[in-house]
């Protein structure tokens, strides 16, 4: 009996040591599948962090990315003198009609202050910020992470995309880190770095809501919509992914009531409604500002707009699917002279369909003045194509519609 005993125990026993040896290689080379059989919740709900994608197992605290770029993204204040005169409210009516308000006394200068953000790119000293920040300023201070204050020096503006290029001269300069490609998806964590309001260095998160949004406040436009909390302050500041990488220039916020949806102060803005300038765009600009002074783009002569845009006169008409109707040519220009006319729709360049308004700017934006292209036309239903020499295109071109 005693002997049976003992050999069902060694029996036990053997099993007993072999799971606990199987429990272990499986713990050590296959832990989900460990937590999968223990019926864990992350095995129940599908849950936990990203499997795929270029920040899969994203880390559940951003304070390293914080740390890699926050010091490079410096306070700006741009001071200018503006003149400024008192009137008074004449109460009489007629008096009022006649002569409006009168003046109170002489006019006197009063210094403004534009309140922004912007990043340094080089150790150099450049600094790029949004153009609205520094617009029209006499005098442009930059704080640093470390306390210190630089004067900058306006190297260079490009309206057409609301940038500008500022130096510095300053020692130790932290630089931010550029994403490869500065390529966004919907979904992806950002971080919006800046100054709102001048309460100091603020981080505020939030994700991708869309990209290649156009908001018609400036020539060339492909903003990230992001819901990271953009404010009065913010403009010019960085908006960065998980890793601390630059991926956009914070520029503008969506409006309730009308305005340029630039971020200022007082303004009815919606929540969770910001926009960012791509770094791909940022970065060509810099270049081409430190590297001429302005931006060099190719020019047909001609503004345009999307067909949808143009049929709301005649809501009856069919609208075409792609291409730009011509609204007005530049007289001597390009289109002019190769016989383009207003009403036009341009199909194609080179070959290549214009699908809308944005692709035809930003590709003849990319060809230097002087090329020679090809436009397909259609003109009444009749198809036909001319070849013209680009010209470069007149900083902040206003056409006149």
């Amino acid at each position: 009996m005693q002997r049976a005993t003992a050999r069902t125990l060694s029996f036990i026993l053997r099993f007993a040591v072999l799971g606990l040896a199987i429990a272990f290689v499986l713990t050590l080379f296959a832990p989900g599948l460990v937590d999968h059989l223990r019926g864990s919740p992350v095995a129940r709900t599908g849950g936990g962090l990203p499997t795929s994608g270029p920040h899969a197992g994203g880390p559940a605290s951003y304070a390293d990315a914080v740390t890699r770029a926050a010091p490079a993204v410096v306070n700006i204040y741009a001071n200018k003198m503006t003149t400024v005169r008192q009137y008074r409210i004449v109460p009489d009516p007629v008096t009022k009609r006649l002569f409006g308000a009168i003046a109170a006394g002489p006019s006197y200068k009063k210094q403004e202050q534009s309140l922004g953000s912007g990043v340094i790119f080089s150790a150099d000293g450049y600094v790029l910020t949004n153009n609205h920040v520094i617009s029209g300023a006499d005098d442009i201070q930059v704080m640093l992470f470390d306390g210190r204050v630089a004067q900058a020096s306006l190297i260079g503006a490009d309206a057409d995309t609301d940038l500008a290029v500022l130096k510095i001269e300053a020692d130790n300069l932290p630089t931010i880190a550029v994403a490869d490609r500065g390529d966004v998806n919907v979904g992806d964590v950002v971080l919006a770095i800046g100054n709102p309001f001048g309460v100091g260095k603020t981080v505020t998160m939030g994700i991708v809501s869309a990209t290649s949004r156009q908001l018609r406040l400036s020539a060339y436009e492909e903003f990230i919509q992001t819901d990271a909390a953009i404010n009065f302050g913010n403009s010019g500041g960085a908006l960065v992914n998980s890793l601390g990488e630059l991926v956009g220039i914070n520029t503008a916020v969506y409006r309730n009531s009308g305005g340029d949806g630039r971020a200022s102060a007082g303004a009815q803005n919606a929540e969770g409604i910001g926009f960012a300038i791509p770094v791909a765009t940022a970065k060509v600009v810099l270049d081409q500002i430190i590297s001429h002074g302005v931006v060099i783009r190719g020019w047909i002569g001609a503004e345009y707009a999307d067909p949808a845009m143009t049929s709301q006169a005649d809501p009856g008409a069919s609208v075409p699917q792609r291409g730009v109707v011509v609204l007005e040519v530049l007289p001597g220009g390009p289109a002019d002279k190769a016989g383009v006319r207003n009403g036009d729709l341009l199909m194609g360049i080179d070959g290549e369909d214009i699908v809308n308004q944005a692709f035809l700017r930003s590709h003849e934006a990319t060809l230097a003045p002087g090329k020679v292209v090809r436009l397909d036309v259609l003109r009444n239903g009749i198809p036909f194509s001319v070849e013209l020499t680009l010209m470069q295109r007149p900083a902040n071109y206003v056409a006149g519609i």
